[in-house]
């Protein structure tokens, strides 16, 4: 069984391209960490929500959600037992990756961009509100200043790209913050491997470790091996499309997309 990209998916594809290329360049030009700072603060509070948002889930109290400058965050939540540590541990890098899958997926179905920037504004708002701001003050503690600022300054910055943004303009950033969100899964991955195999750095995956007893450099490797299928689902859900017979009178016809 073959597949292709669809004829109808290789605008996307580029712009996808595109979009992967300019994060990885981003990394070489002598200051423009500035150009992708907001973007990864933005990564940040959906690794951080993912982290909240599985705790909720799981029936755990969430007692702050705190985003820093420097690009971290943490999330205090109380501990509701072994699968909901496994569960809450493993939702914020899997969630990056997710997420940016999800964004994806949403372009590929020809979701408005212009709709997703705004849902992705109000994500953010929502998680800076909840878990940033009201969380704290209901356990008596004060929410993080630069948490509620980039809670706020990041939404406005998405809605207005929603409101003022071409349509290409807007898919383009989408196709960014996807790309975005995976490739700072994949880095963050990367340096936690590090961080569990040679130092004693408090990380996630320390965190499985001592729920579980079992070493955090394979609970790292897990993740990774789940990014990865993650990430592949992803790209083949994006441009595959399964060979089938055309019509050469219909010039305009679309490649069909199974996966």
């Amino acid at each position: 069984m073959r597949f292709q990209i669809a004829r109808d998916a290789r605008p996307q594809v580029t712009t996808l391209l595109f979009a992967t290329a300019l994060s990885l360049a981003l990394g070489f030009i002598p200051y423009a960490e500035f150009l992708a700072y907001p973007f990864r603060i933005f990564v940040t509070f959906i690794h951080e929500g993912g982290h909240a948002l599985a705790a909720f889930v799981t029936g755990n109290a969430v007692h702050s959600l705190t985003v820093s400058p420097d690009g971290s965050g943490l999330v205090y939540s109380t501990d509701g037992g072994l699968l909901s540590s496994l569960f809450v541990s493993s939702a914020g890098y899997l969630g990056a990756m997710s997420f940016g899958a999800l964004l994806l997926w949403l372009v590929r179905r020809r979701v408005k961009a212009k709709a997703v920037l705004a849902a992705c504004g109000a994500l953010v708002l929502l998680l800076a509100t909840v878990f940033g701001f009201l969380a704290p003050l209901w356990n008596w503690n004060l929410p993080g200043l630069f948490t509620l600022a980039a809670g706020l300054v990041l939404p406005v910055g998405l809605f207005a790209a929603a409101k003022y943004l071409k349509p290409r303009a807007a898919a383009f950033l989408v196709s960014f913050l996807a790309v975005q969100c995976v490739l700072n899964a994949v880095f963050d991955l990367r340096t936690v491997l590090y961080a569990s195999a040679f130092t004693d750095a408090h990380t996630d995956a320390e965190n499985m470790a001592k729920a579980t007893g079992v070493p955090s450099v394979f609970w790292v490797l897990f993740w990774i091996v789940v990014a990865f299928a993650i990430a592949t689902l992803a790209l083949r859900a994006y441009v595959a499309g399964k060979e089938s017979p055309t019509q050469p009178d219909l010039p305009f016809e679309d490649t069909p997309l199974e996966v």
